[in-house]
């Protein structure tokens, strides 16, 4: 099995290996998405809230490790999105994947450029609207993903997705190593992302305590947060995400924050587990697959064994 049969767009975009890295902010520095590139995959850098004189930052730093294509993962809520667009296009950037909105305003400008437009999407209804409006692939994720979720499960979204659409779907969610891609696969997805594996990696920025974390995890140790508030988000069990759970039916009582005080909370939260491993205040954004990592490893290791047992499994 090639990835030229199962995904044109990887062909295009030179990768050995039909995995991408997800788009995680404060974790998806330059130097990890560099390396995923370099290693033969997709690196994409996750921008969330950062101004653009950061998103340039990382992209510059990218290219440091790797002159192969790689992404950036720009989250639609953010005020910085027309300059964050700004830098994507001035810097050359390949791929974008986005998040968190509609990317149609901007499809029709970043294909002038040679841009690939990929959204990450929870449900058949928004992939298919996003089919309509002209990107170029999807993400189906599931709600096993560490981060912000949906409500379906991997399994039942992703052959939802590909019966519903004529264009690639990538699957993502639970997915950790060959047996997942190769399951992917089956579900009709030509393509695969994992985020939470590539945090444990040798590449990876993330603080030692988040990298620890990940990776002695159980099977049972995320919870989601934001159920109540309409803001759902996968994360380690740590006292902080425990706490935030119980306060939130005192806080869906309350009115609704500005978009300062929401910016803050999540920017903040993740970037204290991400750069300083802080267990008490620190958001540890984390799929449902810890459980099933035991190692920190070199990305280049990661993706070689993930494929080659998905080929094995495939064959």
């Amino acid at each position: 099995m090639s990835v030229k049969l199962n995904n044109p767009l990887f062909e295009k975009l030179g990768m050995k290996y039909p995995i991408i890295q997800g788009g995680m902010a404060w974790a998806g520095t330059g130097h990890l998405a560099g390396a995923v590139s370099e290693a033969g995959g997709l690196g994409i850098i996750g921008t969330g809230y950062w101004k653009a004189d950061k998103v340039r930052e990382e992209i510059r730093r990218a290219r440091q490790v790797t002159d192969k294509p790689f992404g950036v993962n720009v989250m639609l809520l953010s005020r910085h999105i027309r300059e964050v667009f700004d830098v994507i296009i001035e810097e050359g950037v390949q791929v974008v994947a986005t998040g968190a909105g509609d990317p149609s305003p901007f499809i029709e400008e970043l294909h002038s450029h040679g841009i690939l437009v990929i959204p990450v999407v929870p449900s058949v209804g928004l992939a298919k609207m996003m089919e309509k409006k002209g990107v170029d692939a999807v993400v189906a994720e599931g709600m096993e993903s560490g981060g912000h979720i949906g409500m379906l499960t991997t399994m039942t979204l992703v052959p939802q997705v590909v019966d519903a659409l004529n264009i690639p779907v990538i699957a993502a969610g639970g997915i950790a190593d060959g047996r997942g891609v190769a399951a992917a696969f089956m579900l009709g997805a030509s393509g695969v992302q994992m985020g939470t594996r590539f945090l444990a990696s040798a590449e990876s920025e993330v603080h030692e305590n988040f990298k620890n974390a990940v990776v002695k995890a159980k099977d049972i140790d995320t919870l989601v947060t934001g159920e109540l508030l309409g803001n759902r988000a996968r994360v380690l069990k740590t006292k902080m995400s425990k706490n935030f759970v119980k306060q939130e039916r005192i806080e869906i009582t309350k009115p609704k924050p500005d978009a300062d005080a929401i910016e803050e909370l999540e920017n903040g939260s993740l970037r204290r587990a991400v750069l300083d491993g802080d267990k008490e205040n620190g958001a540890f954004m984390a799929g449902q697959i810890s459980g099933m990592i035991h190692e920190i490893k070199p990305v280049a290791e990661i993706l070689e064994d993930v494929w080659s047992q998905a080929e094995d499994l495939l064959k």
